[in-house]
């Protein structure tokens, strides 16, 4: 195994990262294993397909590619001197301001540690680089280096515009959401249950939670992380004016999650505030507040589910409904904003859909709403979301809904109820705490 020794001889640079990466022989911490992200990626080791790792600030996506360094290196995959760990987070990285000074460390890596062996560059935070583009095209593409990328970012829109025409074909991304309700279980040594499922709804599931102990401190966390995706991944980014504003409609968003809400309706709520406080003051326009929810889509943090007509099969614009990325945003930030049970375990249940890769469409029938259509490829099924089926009527109207769909794809009706209720008319009853295995049995 190489071994590389820090001394004078070593470029500064090198000796400034060399704690941070794996050349002579270090360890770091990588957190709870995230087997359901390790086994999408791990196959495309080996090309010179560039991995895109997306999600939300503080959702794990540095975990992952710390373990996926990791599971490199115990399978003899690599040699530690090969891989080249590069987080623009970190304060021992600041140096790296321009797309020159990013390649000029790679040959700098490739002379002093790595001569001859293949290259694996592993890119954090890289889009706090301007013109990294160039650079991960460059490292990809040209057949005078042996390289393969993985890069990660907390913006959707990472990989867009000129570099996604450019790399056409040639990235695969994945989106990393934080820790499930079985990767939850994991890390409190919990197994499946109503107990269970009840804590996980009411906290959230934010890795860092592991290392945190009392209410308080998870409040002030939570907070912490909502303020610097709103201005770091927002503001900053799209030099917003009015970062007050950005507040006031993520909290509308957490606060009416799994409510068929338009824009028109958001910036009549604003200016109706606004009035009450201040009748002079400037009126909200559609355009600032359709382009400010965008931007928190963008971040990962308010995710979209758009309306879907099932008989009329046609995507419909206008309303849609928006969840949180997690329910922590909900229990540590706006608790005592009138949020019933039923919303979190509905938001629970798209983010374990949206987990499985499905595509998730709020459903339009002449006999009602279907809370989710999920498709991928050519599968399908549908979801019901209800807290419990014990009243007569809400038994009848969940069930009636899914029987009005004329076709042979699986239906589902999620609920906490003690005991799960035998299928009817090829209805399933799933329990909120069995759902996500479930998904893995018929994925």
């Amino acid at each position: 195994m190489s071994q590389i020794k820090e001394g004078k001889t070593m470029d500064r640079r090198l000796e400034t990262i060399a704690r941070l990466n794996y050349w002579n022989d270090n360890h770091f911490d990588n957190g709870l294993r995230r087997d359901l992200y390790l086994d999408r990626i791990l196959p495309y080791i080996g090309n010179r397909v560039i991995k895109v790792v997306t999600g939300q600030r503080r959702a794990g996506k540095s975990w992952l590619l710390r373990q996926i360094i990791t599971s490199m290196l115990s399978r003899h995959v690599v040699e530690p001197s090969q891989i080249l760990y590069i987080n623009k987070e970190f304060y021992r990285f600041n140096f790296l301001q321009t797309p020159d000074d990013l390649m000029d460390l790679f040959n700098v890596y490739c002379q002093e540690i790595n001569p001859e062996a293949k290259s694996y560059v592993f890119l954090d935070e890289i889009h706090n680089i301007s013109g990294w583009e160039r650079v991960v095209d460059s490292l990809s593409q040209d057949p005078s280096i042996d390289c393969e990328v993985f890069i990660t970012g907390s913006n959707s829109k990472l990989l867009s515009g000129e570099l996604s025409t450019l790399l056409s074909g040639r990235y695969v991304e994945f989106e990393v959401q934080p820790f499930s309700y079985l990767e939850f279980l994991k890390v409190y040594q919990q197994e499946p249950s109503r107990q269970s499922m009840l804590e996980y709804l009411q906290s959230g599931g934010l890795p860092e939670f592991i290392n945190l102990s009392g209410e308080e401190t998870k409040r002030h966390y939570v907070e912490s992380v909502k303020n610097t995706i709103l201005l770091k991944d927002i503001v900053e980014r799209h030099n917003i004016k009015d970062a007050a504003l950005l507040d006031r409609i993520f909290a509308y968003l957490v606060n009416n999650s799994a409510s068929l809400v338009s824009v028109g309706n958001i910036v009549n709520y604003l200016n109706n505030e606004q009035e009450r406080k201040d009748a002079k003051s400037k009126k909200q326009n559609y355009e600032t507040v359709s382009s400010y929810i965008s931007y928190l889509e963008d971040a990962f943090i308010i995710l979209r589910s758009d309306r879907y007509d099932i008989k009329g099969k046609e995507i419909l614009r206008g309303a849609a409904k928006y969840y949180a990325n997690d329910n922590c945003y909900h229990n540590y930030l706006y608790d005592g904003y009138g949020y019933g049970q039923g919303a979190l375990l509905e938001n629970y249940v798209y983010q374990a859909l949206r987990r499985m890769d499905f595509q998730i469409y709020v459903g339009k029938m002449p006999s009602g709403e279907v809370d989710f259509v999920c498709t991928k490829h050519d599968r399908r099924f549908y979801v019901q979301v209800s807290w419990t089926l014990e009243d007569e009527n809400t038994k009848e109207r969940e069930y009636s809904t899914l029987e009005g769909i004329n076709d042979n794809y699986p239906k589902v009706i999620v609920t906490m109820d003690d005991i799960a209720r035998k299928s009817i008319n090829g209805i399933e009853n799933v329990l909120a705490w069995n759902l996500e295995s479930y998904l893995v049995s018929k994925r």
